[in-house]
């Protein structure tokens, strides 16, 4: 364990006690006394605050930053514009998936990449030799984020730009609460959402001047536990269980679209990742099980007694009174209401594959307003 959020104090006196798994080498706050599905409540009702400071973001700039990550990654990067960022399915050169990668363009020769646990680091610094650029991971940087359907109107009178011109994906320098702060739209919860970077120093006050004015809308501080529940009842995959390190495609777990296929210039692992194309072994689906509880992952999952796939992450969501598992499954068994048996330690559990995400919100509140 080599880093810790500045917020700690925080989560300990919301009654995390942070000795649970590290993710990147930082403590995470699981859980806090109030239940997680409590928080998932707040969450789609009104919003809640994350520190999910434990993301690793490295800042590359340089004369050359732009072609360096252009030949990292399977999306056209100069293509980006300031203040964008796109998710790229990082892959080896085998073609398979190595990290979940986001390409965030500060200016011309300046981006952020925002990843997970995998080789994004180590594949950018083979890059990077001989060439005009510089990298270093920000070990400073904290990231707060706000999501639920209240989050603009309660950041809105207290920020320095306007929330509702600010498109998914894109960002923004600004001052939130009289704090400097960059704020993007998106998130990790299928709800709309905002993320906030900030310098440590600012850390302790931004979470704190969030949780006064967002009081009167229902905002609580929430828990990872909570934030597992709420992606994967928007089917958002987490690297590297939903995508396993070792030989799995971006193709096999519906990553086409971090991917640009007509792109003309090389990246590592191109032409293996363009031949992958058409011959998935597996899709990724999503079940809606029969149990009351959520089954295991690593599961295996049979149609009709034959092997028909695995379960890569599951929950109960208590919030749409059904228990979700995310999977893989073989070609001939991803078709939607197709029957399946779940095998866990607990027994066997049918189950139906459906659409995923199980639940949008976005999609469903556009619904209503139309109406």
């Amino acid at each position: 364990m080599t880093r810790n959020s500045i917020l700690n104090p925080r989560h300990r006196e919301l009654g995390s006690s942070l000795d649970g798994a590290t993710w990147n080498e930082m403590p995470i706050p699981w859980r806090y006394r109030r239940d997680p599905h409590d928080e998932v409540v707040a969450v789609r009702t009104a919003a809640g605050l994350y520190d999910i400071s434990a993301l690793n973001i490295v800042r590359v700039s340089g004369a050359d930053a732009a072609s360096v990550i252009d030949r990292l990654v399977p999306i056209d990067v100069h293509r980006l514009r300031p203040g964008t960022a796109r998710l790229a399915a990082l892959v080896d050169e085998r073609g398979a998936i190595s990290d979940d990668l986001m390409v965030i363009r500060d200016g011309e020769s300046a981006f952020r990449l925002s990843h997970g646990s995998g080789t994004t680091q180590a594949q950018l610094a083979a890059l990077c030799e001989g060439r005009r650029v510089s990298w270093e991971q920000d070990l400073d940087i904290h990231m707060l984020s706000l999501q639920g359907p209240r989050s603009a109107a309660l950041l809105q009178p207290h920020i320095g730009t306007e929330l509702a011109s600010l498109p998914y994906f894109e960002h923004r320098e600004t001052t939130l609460c009289g704090l400097p702060v960059a704020v993007s739209r998106g998130g990790y919860s299928g709800e709309q959402g905002f993320e906030l970077a900030c310098a440590s120093k600012h850390a302790v006050a931004l979470w704190d001047a969030i949780l006064e004015v967002g009081a009167a809308h229902g905002v609580i501080p929430c828990s990872w536990d909570s934030l597992e529940v709420a992606r994967i009842e928007a089917g958002l995959l987490f690297f590297p269980f939903d995508m396993p390190e070792g030989d799995t495609t971006p193709w096999e777990v519906n990553l086409g679209w971090a991917i640009d296929a007509d792109k003309a210039a090389d990246y590592v692992g191109k032409t293996a990742l363009l031949a992958a194309r058409g011959k998935e072994r597996f899709f990724q689906a999503g079940v809606a099980v029969r149990h009351d509880a959520a089954v295991e992952a690593g599961a295996p999952i049979l149609v009709d007694g034959k092997e028909a796939g695995v379960v890569t992450s599951a929950s109960f969501s208590r919030y749409l009174m059904q228990s979700l598992a995310l999977v893989h499954l073989k070609p001939e068994y991803k078709a939607l209401g197709t029957k399946v048996e779940i095998r866990d330690g607990t027994g066997n559990h049918g189950g139906v594959v459906v659409r995923t995400p199980f639940y949008d919100p976005l999609r469903l509140r556009a619904r209503v307003q139309a109406a």
